[in-house]
């Protein structure tokens, strides 16, 4: 804001730094420094706003940030300079106020433009962090599980999404909604048809060209005229001994040489002294000193007219009327009454109107604005053309008065057009920029007094300046252009991470596919009945198997006979285990023993029963028959 208003209140430069300069005794461009700090301060703390906003996303995803002493520090003393600063403005200096208000009134239709511009870039991170939010939602949903007490859990997860899809989008909507639906609230002079646009506005040069040559001497005056001046704007005051002279100031400090030939008379009023004092000083070396000069943007002189203002001193009344005799130019001046004690305290009026009408010139080119005395002056120049001041209409019909001068500050907010409406010639000061040129112009306001003759004078047709109908194709060709780059910003983003969103989605369709029949292998091995286990050779069943079969036959013997017969070696007997990734795959088949069993007591003429020894041959050693007999 503090930016903003020093921007458009440029044409106040030259009066704030010369209220600074009255008050320290030192020229500088006091108005160009605060700019330069204003725009310094808004730049960082924009930056600084920039990485805050990156790192509130940050710290919804997790991360978080510090903010480092240093910018704690300087945050704090930017906040410190602004309100100071604008504390100043506001006690000080109300009207930059009106300044900005009457900037709007040009610069609403661009800044407008401008707006949506702004909206629409910032429109292409918000797009990708709310199409990113969009894919996390559905990856949620994705990933949502069956168990209740997790699905509500994922579900908040993707509200707050939600909530923060909405938190950031629909602000941003809302604001650019309201832009686009702007125009036909804002107002501006500069927006109407050819037809009803007025004529430019003439120029009084305030104390001559002051941008050109040194104020208020002959060479500003002149220059003011070489440019094309309607009329010429002046200060008068009188010296001691009843001269009327040309200066702006109540001392002699800035604009003469007074510091070199009397400093100690350096601050007294300039009516203090007598011409034949005044007349010896020099008006002009001052302009020439880079570090004096009085507007940052004046074009550098050439070394003739540095040469020239040097040579300048202080002109009179009689000086300035006579160029304006031979120029036929209006002439307007504020006129300084005299300080106490000085001869013509009450009787300045008086001696300026004869000097006036001693010059012979002509009485209508006369701008007379004093209020003092001003009967008297009616009544010895009937031809003066006599300008009041920012007051009623009635009041001007009253003393009739029908031409005014008013800041401009003032103008535009209080009766504009009362005045255009009762044909008052209004004269407002002081205009040096373009935009409050263009503004005056499509005002319908008369004439202006000016610094900046040089520029003003070369334009020919106002700034910014545009017919309803164009306006009107401009507001809505911006509104579509924008809506349809918006739209093309959150396509583009939400198909790449829809995109992304179906690659996630194959890749987790393939990994549970896997992970599915993983977990099918494992139930199927689960549910089969466990493998035999296959016992030792070495065990009593293994070594005995006839001895339970024929023990029921033959109760009490205890008869084991050898086989009849060799038995087969036993192969692959044990099979090792095999060990998966996941799983035991089950036992090989194993190869069953092949025993024989002893012959029966009919198959035997002998006593004594025999065993079947299982003769098994796994690698070394097998065991040999075993006969027992029968007691």
């Amino acid at each position: 804001m503090l930016l903003f208003l020093w921007i458009e209140t440029s044409n106040e430069y030259f009066n704030l730094d010369w209220v600074t300069f009255l008050g320290t005794g030192y020229w500088f461009f006091w108005s160009i420094f605060i700019l330069s700090l204003a725009g310094i301060l808004t730049a960082y703390s924009s930056l600084l706003l920039m990485s805050n906003l990156l790192g509130f996303l940050l710290l919804w995803e997790g991360i978080e940030l510090y903010l480092h002493l240093c910018h704690t520090i300087l945050i704090l003393l930017v906040i410190l300079a602004c309100v100071v600063l604008m504390f100043i403005i506001c006690k000080f200096w109300k009207e930059r106020w009106l300044v900005a208000g009457l900037s709007l009134q040009i610069f609403a239709p661009y800044m407008h433009l401008v707006s949506i511009t702004v909206m629409v870039i910032l429109f292409w991170p918000v797009a990708i962090y709310v199409a990113r939010l969009e894919r996390k939602v559905r990856i949620g949903r994705y990933r949502m599980t069956h168990s209740e007490k997790k699905r509500l859990k994922k579900c908040n997860v993707i509200a707050r999404l939600r909530g923060l899809q909405v938190a950031v989008g629909l602000p941003l909507l809302l604001i650019l909604l309201s832009l686009c639906l702007m125009p036909p609230g804002i107002y501006s002079s500069c927006i109407q048809e050819k037809e009803n646009l007025g004529p430019k506005p003439t120029i009084f040069g305030h104390r001559g060209a002051p941008m050109l040559g040194p104020e208020n001497t002959m060479m500003s005056f002149e220059k003011a005229v070489e440019h094309g001046a309607h009329g010429l704007e002046t200060d008068i005051h009188l010296s001691y001994d009843r001269v009327p002279f040309l200066m702006h100031d109540f001392d002699l400090r800035r604009t003469t040489n007074i510091w070199e030939v009397q400093p100690e008379s350096a601050f007294k009023n300039p009516a203090a002294f007598s011409w034949d004092f005044l007349s010896t000083l020099n008006a002009g070396k001052w302009f020439v000193k880079p570090e004096l000069r009085p507007f940052y943007n004046m074009k550098p002189l050439s070394k003739a007219d540095k040469e020239r203002a040097r040579n300048q001193s202080i002109p009179t009344l009689a000086d300035l009327l006579t160029l304006a005799k031979k120029e036929r130019k209006f002439v307007i001046f504020d006129l300084h009454g005299p300080p106490p004690k000085h001869p013509l305290r009450h009787t300045f009026v008086r001696q300026v109107v004869s000097v006036i009408l001693a010059s012979k010139i002509e009485q209508h080119l006369i701008f007379w604005l004093p209020t003092h005395d001003r009967q008297y002056v009616r009544s010895m120049a009937p031809g003066f053309q006599h300008v009041g001041c920012l007051v009623s209409v009635k009041t001007l019909a009253k003393n009739n008065i029908s031409i005014i001068n008013v800041d401009y500050k003032k103008l535009f907010p209080n009766g504009l057009r009362d005045y255009k409406a009762a044909n008052i010639h209004i004269n407002v000061y002081t205009v040096n920029e373009p935009w409050l040129f263009s503004l005056a112009w499509c005002s319908r306001i008369n004439s202006v007094t000016t610094d900046n003759i040089g520029l003003l004078s070369q334009l020919n047709h106002p700034h910014f300046f545009m017919t309803t109908k164009f306006y009107m194709f401009i507001w809505l060709l911006a509104d579509i252009i924008s809506v349809l780059f918006i739209v093309a910003i959150f396509c583009f983003h939400w198909r790449r991470e829809t995109k992304k969103e179906k690659l996630f989605e194959t890749s987790s369709t393939l990994t549970d596919t896997q992970s599915r029949r993983e977990n099918e292998e494992d139930l199927r091995i689960a549910m089969k009945p466990p493998a035999r286990v296959v016992e030792s050779p070495w065990t009593l069943a293994a070594l005995y198997p006839a001895l339970s079969k024929s023990g029921k036959e033959h109760q009490g013997r205890f008869n084991f006979a050898a086989p009849s017969k060799k038995l087969l070696p036993i192969k692959n007997a044990v099979t090792p285990l095999k060990l998966s990734k996941h799983d035991v795959q089950p036992p090989m088949p194993t190869t069953v023993f092949e025993l024989t069993q002893a012959p029966s007591r009919q198959a035997t003429s002998k006593a004594t029963f025999q065993t079947t020894l299982p003769t098994l041959k796994v690698d070394k050693p097998t065991m040999p028959s075993i006969e027992v007999p029968y007691p």
